[in-house]
């Protein structure tokens, strides 16, 4: 018999059969990699997100031009971050979105009976334009402080259902007390964490209580734990009252209060703390321009740039952050401070 014709043994047989089919495997598990990245790509597959950590600060940036319109086609090398005046050299760099984590806190006193229907109008605008990844739930404050659902969700007709349900505006207006419930709820959520507060008065607990929050207090907490707070803010008409006394609450060391004209303006503490946060803040004289107000939110939320760098020093306390765009005409919004956490 001739060596072409001799039988293979039957181990080298099975050695060979082995390796076909690890190589048919192993290209197919490639092929099934390489398909779904592709799908990843073309279904616009978030990136995961990243935040505040031991050693990256995450900052991030709206850019817009002098009219409002935003700017989202910037890149790492447009932009210059000051940690306590140096620039620092930016580690990381995102313009794709990134999922949000959001308490919708909305005023409910007395004095929203009259645009409480639109308010929630342009609070369901804003959850009809969250995007996958993204997380919320709904608060509302007058009388009590209320949040549901118990957990954080991304089921949007469950969050309109809750901004559609619920007693009839009345009582005071506990603006700080509110938005410190709202930290105290996304404390141990990951990632990007956001609170949209509304009101249309200023602070006024209605209570005599010594423990209420201050401007001070829930902005020093939010700068601490790296919460971002937008504000819309809506001019209220209401009968002069006596005593600084609105919607049933007792004036505390707020800003708001009633004016012999009957108009109140919105808290001047809300630009504050949304300035310092890296937020926005809206002020409207009338309820025209909710639902757009509310939608703008959202967009903005979906076009920001996020930054991160390494800290100097892990030292425990607070540094100062500023963020600059290179490009002329451009104006950039971004928190201020973070805390060098050990």
């Amino acid at each position: 018999m001739s060596s072409c014709s001799r039988p293979v043994p039957f181990r080298l047989t099975l050695l060979i059969c082995a390796l076909a089919v690890a190589l048919f495997c192993g290209r197919g598990e490639l092929r099934v990699q390489a398909e779904a990245a592709a799908r990843g790509q073309q279904q616009g597959t978030q990136p995961t997100p990243f935040k505040s950590g031991a050693r990256t600060v995450a900052v991030y940036a709206t850019v817009s031009e002098n009219d409002g319109r935003l700017v989202p086609d910037l890149g790492k090398d447009d932009f210059e971050v000051k940690e306590d005046g140096k620039v620092v050299p930016l580690t990381l760099f995102a313009s794709e979105i990134q999922p949000i984590t959001v308490v919708v806190m909305l005023d409910k006193s007395f004095s929203m009976k009259t645009n409480y229907t639109i308010v929630r109008g342009g609070a369901e605008a804003f959850i009809r334009r969250l995007m996958a990844g993204d997380k919320a739930r709904i608060g509302t404050f007058s009388s009590k402080i209320v949040m549901a659902p118990e957990e954080f969700t991304s089921d949007q007709e469950s969050l309109v259902r809750i901004l559609r349900q619920g007693e009839p505006p009345e009582g005071p207006t506990p603006l700080w007390n509110a938005a410190n419930e709202a930290i105290t709820a996304l404390a141990p959520q990951q990632g990007r964490r956001v609170i949209l507060l509304f009101t249309d008065g200023g602070d006024s607990p209605g209570n005599l209580k010594t423990n209420n929050q201050t401007l001070m207090d829930v902005m020093e907490r939010a700068q601490r734990e790296d919460v971002m707070v937008y504000a819309i803010g809506l001019e209220s008409r209401m009968p002069p009252m006596a005593g600084g006394m609105r919607g049933g609450g007792f004036g505390s060391g707020g800003f708001g209060g009633a004016n012999p004209f009957g108009v109140q303006r919105p808290d001047p503490g809300l630009p504050t703390i949304a300035g310092e946060t890296g937020g926005g803040y809206f002020e409207l004289r009338t309820s025209d321009d909710l639902a757009s107000t509310f939608t703008r939110v959202a967009e903005e939320l979906h076009r920001q740039y996020a930054l991160g760098f390494e800290p100097a020093k892990l030292d425990g306390k607070m540094h100062k952050v500023e963020v600059k765009v290179k490009k002329p005409g451009l104006k950039v919004r971004a928190r201020k401070h973070y805390l060098a956490t050990k």
